[in-house]
């Protein structure tokens, strides 16, 4: 099983930034991607972008793009997800999920809090 933990999350006015990150452990290898997921007060878990273990191919959600940029370190088994022009409605709950021997996202972190104030 494959172990996340994220970091990174804070208070941000709105327009600023923030760098999310999350490190993974255990079973790496088995690793096919890696993504981020936000859960806003009272909604529904919604996809964010999303990264295969490679580098090689990415996605984006309609509200990440030219806003959000999902990057790989290999070394460091983790991923990054950079969030500039920050806006209120990004206030979520950020998760990192990893899909393993496959391509369904099957281990969670716990979470990282992002608040944006306007």
């Amino acid at each position: 099983q494959v172990q996340l933990v994220e970091s990174g999350g804070g208070l941000v006015q709105a327009g600023g930034s923030l760098r999310l990150s999350c490190a993974a452990s255990g079973r790496t290898f088995s690793i096919t991607q890696m993504g981020w997921f936000r859960q806003a007060p009272g909604k529904e878990r919604e996809f964010v972008a999303r990264i295969t273990w490679s580098g090689d191919n990415i996605l984006y959600t309609d509200i990440a793009k030219g806003r959000f940029t999902i990057s790989r370190d290999n070394a460091k088994n983790a991923v990054s997800l950079q969030m500039n022009s920050l806006k209120a409605e990004d206030t979520a709950v950020y998760y990192c999920a990893a899909a393993e021997a496959g391509w369904a996202f099957s281990s969670w972190g716990q979470g990282t809090r992002v608040t944006v104030s306007s």
